[in-house]
């Protein structure tokens, strides 16, 4: 059990199962303030996608973990847990419970149960790997580093995208380093909770229905609110996004649109909006699919 575990609070939950408002009731109840546990509420100007806590929430409750980075930024799991644990102890030393909320279960997980000890950088052979992995791509290899992350730790190269180049590469060198595959070290994923911990962790999980229905509404929303301008704007403040905050879903669908539309195309809005439904329901079920295999009978 990590720092974390037996002295906070969390709720978790698929998107769109309505966690934000609990988060409010819940953090009354127990005199809470809020964390966020969400990989993209991280990043500034990622408001409505995210579907943020507005500021009106905000108000109500101490938020916390929003905001920390510009969307040009990657932002890595050891950073937010760093992150979380300098605000925790904050929180706590002003008497209050850090409440921990959001839809990221490696986060949660690795709130529970930290992270493994990993080999330290090596950037000699990361600076080769990189090297290898422009050629290839200059060649029109795209999935190189991605190929040779399925060669030695299938797990891992099932979890990570095939362009994720920083994360290829320390699944490579750690098994350069210790000889064994990355995800076999990682052995938080394995973890369950433990009973006595249960009661800390609150968990949505509306009928498949409700939640579909759930979803259809907050996409709809989302585009009635602004989200196309929302990351225009961010282009044009920013000029492009990182790897990282391009791949929440909402953002690494609208991309794509609206580069079509700079190249006087006319993509179909409303197969956008479909396409962010399905993908925002995929998502739902992974995490789910998650959450039953850290909490169990929970779900």
């Amino acid at each position: 059990m990590t720092f974390f575990a037996e002295h906070a609070l969390f709720l978790t939950g698929p998107t769109a199962s309505g966690k934000t408002q609990l988060a409010l009731a819940l953090a009354r109840e127990h005199h809470a303030e809020i964390l966020s546990m969400d990989a993209y509420a991280v990043y500034r100007g990622m408001d409505i996608g995210t579907a943020k806590p507005t500021l009106q929430e905000r108000s109500k409750i101490p938020h916390h973990l929003i905001d920390l980075r510009d969307p040009t930024e990657d932002f890595s799991l050891a950073e937010y847990l760093q992150e979380a644990r300098k605000v925790a102890e904050d929180v706590f030393s002003r008497g209050k419970t850090p409440l921990f909320v959001g839809g990221t279960p490696l986060y949660l997980k690795s709130l529970l149960f930290g992270l493994f000890e990993s080999p330290p950088a090596d950037e000699t052979f990361r600076q080769r790997w990189q090297q290898q992995a422009q050629e290839a791509a200059a060649a029109g290899d795209s999935h190189f580093l991605h190929r040779k992350v399925q060669e030695i730790d299938p797990r891992a190269a099932q979890r990570l995208h095939p362009h994720d180049t920083r994360r290829l590469i320390r699944a490579l060198e750690i098994f350069h380093q210790t000889g064994q595959p990355m995800s076999t070290l990682q052995t938080q994923f394995e973890k369950t909770v433990p009973e006595n911990l249960r009661s800390r962790i609150h968990v949505l999980d509306p009928p498949r229905e409700e939640l579909h229905r759930r979803i259809e509404k907050r996409v709809d929303a989302m585009f009635e609110q602004g989200l196309l301008i929302e990351i225009q704007n961010l282009l044009q403040k920013y000029g492009s996004l990182s790897f990282t905050a391009s791949q929440a879903v909402g953002y690494r669908e609208v991309l794509p649109y609206l580069a079509a539309c700079s190249r006087g195309e006319k993509p179909s809005l409303e197969a956008l909006k479909e396409e962010i439904k399905a993908h925002t329901r995929q998502l739902a079920k992974r995490q789910c699919t998650w959450l039953r295999g850290l909490l169990g009978a929970v779900l």
